[in-house]
């Protein structure tokens, strides 16, 4: 059994007209009720609930304040190489952008682990292109014992893997992964993914399953905001999240909103969704899903990430940069798109006190699991 099963029963043009027909009424009653169903959902996410941000964001705050506190995760991209063997329309990697190729050896990423740890982060994302013959499980099997030692919560966010490959990972001090379908929609996952291994969208798709399977920590999920219509790709997101929940209960969750950034290829994107869409959509999945982790990267402006920040976010990343050896060498040439908030560390922390948050730099489940 995978996601696949529920996925081939649901259609993507029913369900678009489905959260286009909903009406004031179905946002006040998804609002009026304490646990939210798929359909509540598509109200909360529905043109017919713009009008009702203010309801939606007080709501999710009381929400996220209730289970998360007034804490703020704080964790770190780490990019290890920007070799990849797809072609994908959207991102500075493509095998077909002519760009610097950089790996790490075991030195570089020690130095780019000294610089981030005198940040004070102890969460940190692994990042890579998709090359499974040179960025693959051999490199992986070298490189995570270099790393792990450093860092509380070790995250990866590389190409979908096997689960005893998972599970191998895992043994190595792997925590969580994050691994984005893109787009629920197949025929434009088709059109942006051209040419290698990512081409196969029900093998990605099926990834959180492996995931699961192998017993990992965290799986984070999401959609590329831009590429589709973004309500609808957002409502594929929930359900693989009701499901992955229903399915695999031990497993924490986590959904990212990252919008289409510039990068090299200049994709532009298909569905513009403005900054008051973006909180509606934090709000609709927080309060459809009280407990799930909620992430925004520094994809995002400093001024929208400082006042969206209370409303249902739970971690955030800072100081980053997405190109291998960023921390330690400054190669700016490198990049997998613009970053907008380019604040350190230390303002993301300033930021988050003065808010009246506790920013969080150790995962507390890391931390804690190993106690009876």
């Amino acid at each position: 059994m995978s996601f696949i099963e529920k996925f081939e029963q649901l259609d993507w043009d029913d369900i678009a007209l489905s959260i286009r027909s909903k009406t004031a009424t179905d946002v006040e009653r998804a609002l009026s009720k304490s646990r939210r169903d798929l359909e509540d959902f598509k109200a909360l996410i529905s043109p017919a609930a713009e009008p009702y941000l203010e309801q939606m964001a007080q709501a999710s705050y009381t929400l996220t304040r209730q289970r998360f506190g007034h804490t703020m995760s704080l964790y770190i991209p780490l990019y290890l190489s920007n070799l990849c063997a797809n072609a994908c329309s959207y991102c500075g990697f493509s095998m077909e952008n002519r760009i610097k190729r950089r790996t790490l050896d075991k030195q570089e990423i020690e130095a780019e682990i000294r610089a981030i740890k005198t940040m004070k982060f102890d969460s940190v994302l692994l990042v890579t292109g998709e090359h499974e013959t040179k960025v693959g499980m051999k490199y992986f099997r070298q490189m995570l014992p270099v790393i792990k030692p450093s860092f509380n919560y070790l995250a990866m966010e590389v190409q979908p893997l096997e689960q005893d490959e998972y599970a191998e990972l895992k043994a190595l001090g792997l925590d969580a992964v994050m691994v984005y379908q893109e787009t629920y929609h197949p025929s434009t996952y088709a059109m942006h993914h051209l040419r290698g291994n990512k081409t196969n969208f029900q093998f990605r798709l099926e990834t959180p399953d492996r995931l699961a399977k192998a017993g990992i920590d965290k799986i984070g999920i999401g959609a590329l905001i831009g590429l589709e219509d973004w309500r609808t790709d957002s409502f594929y997101v929930a359900a693989h999240l009701d499901y992955l929940e229903r399915t695999y209960w031990q497993t924490r969750y986590s959904i990212s909103f990252p919008r289409l950034r510039p990068c090299e290829g200049g994709l532009q994107p298909k569905s513009i969704m403005n900054d008051k869409q973006l909180v509606q959509l934090i709000c609709a999945y927080r309060l459809f899903n009280p407990e799930v982790e909620l992430s925004l990267s520094t994809r995002e402006s400093e001024l929208f990430r400082d006042n969206v920040l209370p409303l249902g976010i739970t971690s955030m990343s800072a100081a980053s940069k997405t190109q291998p050896g960023g921390y330690a060498m400054q190669d700016v040439e490198l990049e997998q798109f613009e970053i907008s908030d380019d604040r350190s560390a230390a303002s993301v922390e300033e930021m988050i006190c003065s808010k009246g948050f506790d920013p969080v730099w150790r995962d507390w489940h890391s931390v804690y699991s190993g106690i009876k």
